[in-house]
Order: C-alpha cells, then structure tokens, then sequence
C-alpha cells in the first residue's frame, strides 16, 4: 500500500513539473512572438533615460541613468545609445548636468558637459565659437528680462558716415551664454544685467567690440517661437529716415548780394546767409 501511495505521489509531481515545464515553454513563446510582432509593426532602439530629476551642476554617476527601448525612427538628437559614451573609464572624469532634467527625460548630449569639464561657460561653447561680454544697463538689458539660453538682436546707434546719428541691426539671433556670473538657463529670477556674456564667432566679436566702442548697443529680445536660424533682412533708421529729407531753398534778395539758405529738419528751420553764385 505504502509503495503503491509513493508511486501515485511520484507520478504526480511528474506530471506537475511537466505541466509548469510546458506553461513556461509557452509563456517564453509567446513573449517571443510578442516582441517580434512589436519589433516589426514599430522598430525600436536602446537609448538612456535620467532616473530622477538633476539639477545644474550635479555631477551625472551610473546610478541616475537607465536604458529604454525607443522608436527608432523618433530618437532626439543627441541621445546616447552606449554607456560606455556616457561613463569613461576613469572615475574622476564625470560629466556634468547643465540644464535641469526631469525624471525618464532622455539624456542628451547638449544637457551634459564633456567627461571632466565643470558647468562653467567654456562648456557652453560650440566649436569656432567664443565667449564675448558686452556692457548692458536696465534699457539695453531689456529690463531684466533677459536669461542665459535666451537669444538678442543687438542694435548699434551712434555717427553715420555723413556725420547723422543712425540706429542700424547689426547681429541677430545672438545666443547669450551668462548673465553677470549666472550661467544656469534654469533660473527664473529676474537678473537686471550689468554684463551678458555671448557665444559668437570671431568675426562678430571684432564687430562688437568696435561697435561698443564707436556708440552704444541696445539689445532685443527674440521670441521662443523664432527660427534661430532665421536671417533678419537690414534694417537701419537714420534721423532723415525718421523725420523726413532735408529741404533746401535758395532765395535771392534783389536789394543786396546775400542770399539766405534754409535747411529743414522734420518741424526745424535753420536760415543761414551765403554769398549768391549768381
């Protein structure tokens, strides 16, 4: 009896173990086929999420990242597909946040400096660019308005060639990297400037500097929604464009040989007396 038992409680566990064998076989199938199905109706590709929400100047350790799978025909610009792009071998060459980064945001290379660098300005820099501060009050600083990441149009006013006073647009869609020694694009306090510093090339910077210099700047400020890459026609306002031409009229005094000269500027008549030429 007892041997006839054993053999009952042997065959069923047999059968047990069959039977979680083949529900095992067929779940590992079907997430097979699962994943197929989804594979060829959406490809998909490996990039890296943050894990939580970092802040600028944190520095960015393995633990706050993780990998997901990504449409791969929708991955954002400058995603990291490799941990190894993420974290060099040496632990002493981090990287670190320059903007704040919500949790399962992708990690993109823009929002983190290079391997050992700081979140200083230098890191904000592409390459050809330099960093260049300009000189800015509450008026030119667009009252407070302004914060790093923001783009300006700088206007120069100052002495035409003719010797006019003229206001002309001299660069546009300038990127402004800091303000004062504030470089963190998430601040949202209003900062009233008394220096911006901005990333341009040299060639703008050498315009700058002898535009500060020859007359003042005053700075614009270009919406979210502007094309950066956008290229603003010429514009310039001297005092004639703005008040109108001059006006010349020669008048002949029989009586004597002086003739008077008016020059009209918009609502001003200035009258001067010149010898006639005939």
């Amino acid at each position: 009896m007892r041997v006839l038992l054993a053999l009952v409680l042997l065959l069923g566990i047999g059968l047990a173990g069959l039977a979680a064998k083949t529900i095992h076989d067929r779940i590992v199938q079907y997430q097979t086929l699962l994943a197929e199905q989804q594979q060829q109706i959406l490809p998909t590709t490996e990039i890296f999420v943050v894990t939580r929400q970092l802040n600028y100047g944190e520095r960015l350790r393995m633990e706050d990242v993780r990998a997901i799978r990504w449409p791969a025909g929708n991955v954002p610009a400058g995603a990291f597909r490799n941990r190894d792009d993420i974290f060099p071998s040496d632990e002493d060459q981090l990287r670190t946040v320059l903007r704040t980064m919500e949790r399962d945001e992708p990690l993109l290379q823009a929002k983190v400096s290079e391997p050992g660098e700081d979140a200083g300005v230098a890191s904000r820099l592409v390459a050809g660019t330099r960093a260049f501060t300009l000189r800015v009050d509450v008026v030119a600083g667009v009252s407070g308005f302004l914060r790093p990441g923001d783009r300006v149009d700088v206007y120069w006013t100052g002495a035409g060639r003719n010797g006019t006073s003229v206001t002309r647009l001299i660069r546009s869609n300038v990127k402004i990297i800091a303000i004062d020694q504030i470089s963190n694009e998430a601040t949202s306090n209003p900062i009233i400037a008394r220096t911006i510093t901005i990333a341009a090339e040299p060639q703008d910077i050498a315009a700058l500097t002898q535009a500060q210099s020859a007359g003042s700047l005053t700075l614009a400020l270009v919406g979210l929604n502007e094309d950066e890459n956008t290229i603003t026609e010429t514009v310039e306002v001297s005092m004639d464009s703005l008040l109108g031409p001059r006006e010349q009229v020669v008048e002949t005094a029989e009586h004597n040989a002086s003739c008077q000269v008016r020059h009209r500027r918009g609502a001003e008549v200035v009258v001067l007396e010149v010898p006639c030429t005939q």
